[in-house]
């Protein structure tokens, strides 16, 4: 049975969609959202996308003026839920990934429910669940709905272009172990059917501001701290710092991917002081190095082996002692290599 039929099939059927994905948004979530949105629009339904936060600054350039933000406008968030007869999860695995207010939104809708994800571990919550942790983003399985349903041929640049960016930003640059030759099936499909490919990575790469350049460059001249015994690099950023250089969502993307790439190292964790909690990054390379349980068993929070994230509600001092004495639990000495 083609699962993907079965979707399209709760699509046509239903009159009121929503589509929601997890806090803290990325790439991958607003790109997947967004092409769901305009092939569920090409299959001539209507669909509202349903998030818990803003995207950051550094996507604006898409058109998410149809994501209705549960941050800014809670009621009509509300009313969508009322409404709603089907409801996709995407770019999620539990229903606490998408904040408290929409959670409980979510966990009280009676209506279908559909999860289109790649992360580990997913909970029970859906209907119908498409959970394929080998997969590098959700856009690909976006791809893979349209493709499986019968409707390559709807297949546009509209459509096409946030997809591209959820599978450019979820697999750095296409450099994530999880990228396979279907990743790359995938994108010519996506080149074929009119994506601007130099021109999604110049808006999403070439939109920096000069305040956070000089953040970034604060952080990786100042605050950059290397335990060489096993190859791990840590950042901290605290508020006062992050308030001096003007910081904005989004403004520490790419940090961990930064110091990672210094020669040698084999993981990277970034600490920044917002909202009055510590939010905590990882990424490593190998599948000697997963970082997803180290976020998981201490820092509430999970995600892929070498891409996670997580939070902490010590103070700043204790965060990163806490972070110092559990390394040694989850990476080798170098020497004992």
């Amino acid at each position: 049975m083609n699962i993907f039929k079965d979707i399209e099939a709760e699509i046509l059927a239903a009159s009121h969609i929503v589509i929601t994905s997890h806090k803290s948004a990325d790439g991958d979530s607003v790109g997947s959202s967004l092409g769901l949105l305009h092939f569920i629009e090409k299959l001539g339904k209507k669909a509202v996308v349903c998030h818990p936060d803003a995207a950051p600054d550094y996507m604006y350039w898409l058109d998410t003026s149809s994501i209705v933000l549960m941050s800014d406008e809670p009621e009509k968030v509300i009313a969508c839920f009322k409404e709603a007869d089907l409801i996709f999860s995407l770019d999620y695995n539990g229903t606490d990934r998408i904040g408290p207010e929409m959670q409980v939104l979510l966990e009280s809708a009676t209506c279908k429910k559909i999860m289109i994800d790649h992360h580990l571990n997913p909970q029970s919550f859906p209907d119908i669940m498409v959970s394929e942790p080998t997969v590098a983003s959700t856009s690909e399985l976006i791809v893979e709905l349209i493709e499986q349903s019968g409707h390559s041929d709807l297949l546009d640049e509209k459509i096409g272009t946030p997809l591209y960016l959820g599978i450019l930003t979820d697999t750095g640059s296409f450099r994530f172990p999880a990228v396979s030759p279907r990743t790359h099936e995938i994108l010519a499909k996506l080149l074929a059917a009119g994506v601007k490919h130099h021109t999604v990575h110049e808006l999403l790469n070439d939109s920096n501001t000069a305040s956070r350049l000089r953040l970034q460059g604060y952080a990786m001249s100042e605050k950059l701290e290397i335990l060489e015994a096993y190859q791990v690099a840590i950042v901290f950023l605290n508020k006062e710092e992050l308030a001096k250089y003007k910081y904005v969502k989004g403004d520490t993307d790419g940090l961990a991917n930064q110091a990672l790439s210094i020669k040698g190292m084999v993981a990277a964790i970034v600490f920044t002081e917002r909202d009055g909690k510590i939010k905590i990054s990882f990424r490593s390379k190998g599948k000697e190095n997963p970082v997803n349980v180290l976020a998981a068993d201490h820092f509430d929070g999970g995600g892929h082996a070498n891409a996670a994230g997580g939070m902490s509600e010590l103070s700043v001092t204790d965060t990163l002692n806490k972070i110092k004495n559990l390394i040694p639990q989850y990476f080798s000495l170098v020497d004992a290599k």
